[in-house]
């Protein structure tokens, strides 16, 4: 038997294999890490981006939708406005309500003016008659801009996968400048959907400028179908101060009767008409008993009842309280305010305030009633106002005369309530 014997051929082989095999190593990571960058870069590039702001209102969810394209609406006209500065915005306005449903303008469509239009649109200048056309229209011109509040341009959709109805609130054009210093507005949109007042939503703030444009889209999840067109969509259009109540620039209704949204999205305009001024004659009533103690010197305020009191919004219900503020020449020196009562004109509160007058006497005493319909979502607004004192009108100052000539007397009446 051959004796064995070691040979060290195959151990100077080794660390040859070994640095193959690292430098195999080596080359795979690399390429696996870059692999892994590219797949990274790809996935972030067609990841849509983050929603803007959720709402959340009485438990119903309203997400804006994707921001994918930030092209504005009406890009294309503003750009053909800008290239032939002869086209009116009537003309334009008309161009958009012939649009299809994906906000193209079919070239089988196209509007033209018809000679009669073009002849009250350009006014013939001829030697006589030139000085008092350019009059009659500058004349035009100046009540169109005192009667025109502007142009709401909003699109509709319904989502029968989700069970949603979506509206996105795209731009108003032309308003009228509320802050008479810097002859411009803040603007902002507040939308209803009626008659129910469920849903409430309202745009964000553009600073300074008379055409916004906002593109945000509200969903409204849990509308069916069959209701779209029992429904009202009613947005006031208002701009913002900072230091006072915000102006109302006007409102827009737009029932959704007759309006198909089968076979997807509609593009619309309507324009901004000025806001419905409720006459004090509708304000409703309040029931008020005072009682003045002269011994201690407090005055005893009971709110009763209201009735009659009108509706917020065209198909609404109101949802009142009421506020009394108590002032000593002209300043207030206290406050209090009653429980909120659901959904009702006729409200009965029986709520009892007593209030510490700071004087010896009612003459420089005031007391200010202010019926409210509260809402979650926006500033709440005032139905009524009262007013009763020594200085108040009617009812107001007949019932403060009869407190001071007999105190101690709960005495009760019935008051008109005025505007806020």
């Amino acid at each position: 038997m051959a004796p064995i014997t070691s040979t060290r051929d195959g151990f100077d082989e080794i660390p040859s294999v070994v640095g193959l095999v690292s430098a195999f190593g080596l080359v795979f990571t690399v390429s696996l890490f870059s692999w892994i960058c590219c797949q990274r870069k790809s996935t972030k590039s067609n990841t849509t981006p983050p929603y803007k702001f959720v709402h959340v209102l009485k438990g119903v969810d309203i997400y804006p939708e994707s921001l994918n394209s930030k092209k504005k609406f009406g890009a294309d006209e503003k750009s053909e406005l800008g290239n032939k500065s002869l086209i009116s915005k009537s003309s334009l306005h008309l161009d958009l309500e012939k649009r299809d449903l994906n906000g193209n303008i079919p070239k089988a469509n196209k509007v033209r003016s018809s000679p009669d239009l073009e002849d009250s649109s350009q006014p013939q200048q001829s030697g006589n008659d030139s000085v008092s056309l350019e009059s009659v229209d500058s004349s035009a011109l100046s009540m169109d801009k005192q009667d025109k509040l502007g142009t709401l341009f909003f699109a509709l959709e319904y989502n029968f996968e989700k069970k949603a109805f979506v509206v996105n609130i795209k731009e108003a054009r032309s308003l009228p400048a509320m802050d008479e210093q810097s002859m411009t507005s803040d603007p902002y949109i507040k939308m209803t959907i009626l008659p129910e007042k469920k849903h409430k939503v309202k745009t964000r703030v553009l600073r300074k400028t008379l055409d916004p444009a906002f593109d945000e889209t509200f969903t409204f999840y849990g509308v069916p179908y069959s209701q779209v067109q029992d429904l009202i969509l009613h947005f006031i259009i208002l701009s913002f101060d900072r230091f006072s109540r915000d102006d109302v620039i006007g409102e827009v209704y737009f029932p959704l009767s007759g309006i198909e949204l089968t076979e997807g999205r509609v593009l619309m305009n309507r324009e901004i008409n000025k806001r419905n001024v409720r006459k004090s004659l509708g304000r409703g009533e309040l029931l008020i008993s005072l009682c003045y103690q002269s011994t201690t010197n407090t005055l005893t305020v009971v709110v009763l009842k209201a009735r009659h009191l009108p509706k917020p919004e065209a198909s609404g219900i109101s949802d009142p309280y009421v506020k009394v503020n108590l002032y000593h020449a002209k300043k207030r020196i206290s406050k209090k305010k009653t429980h909120v009562k659901k959904c009702t004109p006729n409200a009965v509160f029986n709520e009892l305030f007593v209030f510490d007058i700071p004087c010896e006497g009612l003459g420089d005493i005031t007391v200010e009633f202010l019926v409210m319909d509260s809402d979650r979502s926006s500033r709440n607004e005032v139905i009524g106002r009262l007013i009763l004192g020594s200085t108040a009108d009617g009812t107001g100052g007949e019932h403060w005369k009869e407190i001071c000539e007999h105190p101690r007397r709960q005495i009760a009446k019935w008051h008109m309530l005025c505007d806020g």
